[in-house]
């Protein structure tokens, strides 16, 4: 279509110089202008119009050579800028004429151009931020090679680098006002002033004077903790300071009236109570001095008072001996009682958890003993509202915490003798061997018991031989009652309930098809003599009657014991004469 509007518009213009030319000819013709002349006009016009179509032709030409030339340029440009924002080579299409293929390049060209100057100036604003943010977090800026033209990618990385960098910068400043409150709070407490310069700086209400650095941050830390540890101090002292009034007070029995009103008038910051407690244990201190005897007194019974509670011997007291009975009251001697004080009280803070143990391992032997005491009385039999059942458990549970209070103790005590560096002793004895002692000092109490009821038993039957013998009841034989004798197996005793004179009533031993008592009892002595020639264990050692020196021996070997002699046919512990 194109082709036939150019081919008509060229039709025409051939056309229109035709008509031109004929209307010339009629011009010159009514002029009367002769050939001659008519053929020197034609060639000017002629030339005319060759020298415009010419012009015409050299400035299309140009034209067309100026496309060429842009089209080479664009190119090159569109290669230089692909490359340097890491972009993919530009394709033309195919079948594009010069001009269009000249305005795509061109266009490229220009967008390219714009995007570049986008991303410098996007490049320069990100620069300067993460130059401020470095310098602020003390960090290395954010590498862009210089001169280079940062691609999407490289952009977006920066933006998350940048905003990876602030959040960092907020939680540093988080941190830093935190650590700064703190310190200013306990500064505040102490009733300190700052002295150093990076004291005055955390105090300082200014936020921007601190770079937001790891350094800076751990120096405040360090300065924190330093000042934990000051505040941890002046506790100490207003602690110990108090505790020195309190003591103070009571040896020089202050009225109640008087500790309450000193104490409510205590006000202000740390440093300021310490001041006030220091003043009023120097006032007490003067009044101390004109009662020195009064107050060595009482510091002389709260000593005797803690080495009791310390379980300390006389190997702890003697050499303070002297000074305990010193009747020259004065002050040296008073710092005397007062450091041999600290010197038990810091002792009894240290063995506290195993003297509490101890104690209570104390307790529960009084109990055992106390169960024991009460196993040889027969009368308890004659109890109601079940007290023998309450007994029993009492028992079953002395008898679980003995051995575990034991185990507590030692482990405890060798770990505790492992830190110290020193023996833990109780009345001058190491803790089993205090605990053997006493199992020992139990089992000769026993053995005396038993050899005096062995002698009693046996005054009482050369007594009955002699005594006149009493009229027997009608039938000739005392006969027992069916519901006397109780019920036993092949292979056990027969116990009967034997009535006598005496008031208390004694379960006896009657064999059923089997060898005396007496018989059975020298065939297990014995058995336990051949034995112990061999080998005595600690629970041997206990039951013997030989006097031997103490041995570790423990409440579940001692019960053991026990439960292997009530095994034989003996239901009342007022029988045990008959072993």
């Amino acid at each position: 279509m194109s082709s036939r509007r150019s081919e008509a518009l060229a039709f025409s213009l051939v056309t229109g110089i035709n008509h031109a030319m004929a209307k010339l000819v009629d011009i010159w013709d009514s002029m009367g202008i002769m050939e001659e002349q008519r053929v020197e006009r034609m060639e000017t016009v002629k030339k005319h119009i060759e020298g415009l179509l010419n012009d015409m032709i050299t400035e299309e030409e140009a034209l067309k050579h100026r496309i060429r030339t842009n089209v080479i340029t664009f190119e090159k440009q569109l290669d230089t800028l692909c490359l340097e924002m890491s972009m993919d080579p530009y394709k033309l299409e195919e079948g594009l004429t010069v001009l269009q293929i000249e305005k795509n390049l061109r266009l490229r060209v220009e967008v390219l151009t714009k995007e570049k100057g986008d991303r410098l100036k996007e490049l320069h604003g990100l620069q300067q931020q993460d130059k401020e943010l470095c310098l602020e977090l003390c960090v290395t800026p954010y590498y862009v090679p210089t001169g280079s033209i940062p691609s999407r990618t490289q952009l977006q990385e920066f933006r998350e680098h940048l905003k990876t960098l602030s959040e960092e910068k907020k939680s540093r400043a988080k941190v830093f006002s935190g650590l700064r409150e703190d310190i200013r709070k306990l500064m505040e407490d102490m009733g300190q002033k700052p002295e150093t310069s990076l004291e005055k700086e955390s105090v300082c209400h200014g936020e921007e004077i601190f770079l937001l650095t790891h350094e800076n941050i751990k120096a405040l830390q360090l300065l924190l903790s330093q000042m934990k540890v000051k505040k941890e101090s002046l506790m100490n002292t207003l602690a110990e300071l108090k505790e020195r009034a309190i003591s103070l007070w009571n040896r020089l029995e202050a009225l109640e009236q008087d500790r309450t009103a000193f104490q409510e008038s205590v006000r202000g910051t740390l440093s300021d109570q310490i001041a006030q407690w220091q003043g009023e244990v120097d006032r007490l201190t003067v009044l101390q001095k004109a009662m020195l005897e009064d107050v060595i007194d009482k510091v002389r019974q709260e000593l005797v008072a803690l080495w009791d509670k310390c379980n300390q011997g006389t190997e702890h007291r003697e050499p303070f001996n002297a000074h305990i009975c010193d009747d020259d009251f004065t002050e040296e001697l008073l710092a005397l009682h007062d450091a041999e004080l600290l010197k038990v009280k810091n002792y009894y803070d240290q063995a506290k958890p195993l003297l509490e143990v101890l104690q209570k391992w104390e307790k529960y032997w009084a109990l055992f003993l106390d169960f024991e005491k009460k196993a040889n009385d027969p009368n308890r039999f004659s109890n109601r509202g079940g007290a023998l059942l309450k007994e029993a458990k009492e028992k079953v549970k002395v008898q679980k915490m003995l051995p575990k209070l034991e185990e507590e103790l030692r482990t405890g005590v060798e770990s505790w003798e492992k830190d110290q560096g020193t023996a833990f002793l109780v009345q001058g004895q190491r803790v089993m061997t205090y605990i053997s002692t006493q199992w020992e000092e139990h089992k000769q109490l026993r053995g005396k018991e038993k050899s005096e009821r062995v002698t009693t038993s046996k005054k009482g039957e050369m007594t009955t031989l002699f005594k006149t013998p009493t009229k027997r009841a009608h039938g000739g034989m005392n006969t027992l009652t069916p519901n006397k004798i109780r019920k036993q197996t092949p292979t056990q005793p027969i116990m009967v309930r034997s009535y006598s004179c005496n008031s208390s009533s004694t379960f006896i031993s009657v064999p059923s098809s089997k060898p005396p008592l007496s018989q059975i009892q020298m065939q297990k002595t014995k058995s336990l003599e051949r034995s112990s020639s061999s080998q005595r264990t600690p629970l041997q050692e206990y039951n013997g009657t030989e006097e031997k020196n103490p041995v570790d021996i423990s409440y579940s070997d001692f019960t053991g014991d026990l439960s292997k002699k009530t095994n034989d046919a003996v239901f009342n512990s007022t029988a045990k004469d008959l072993f």
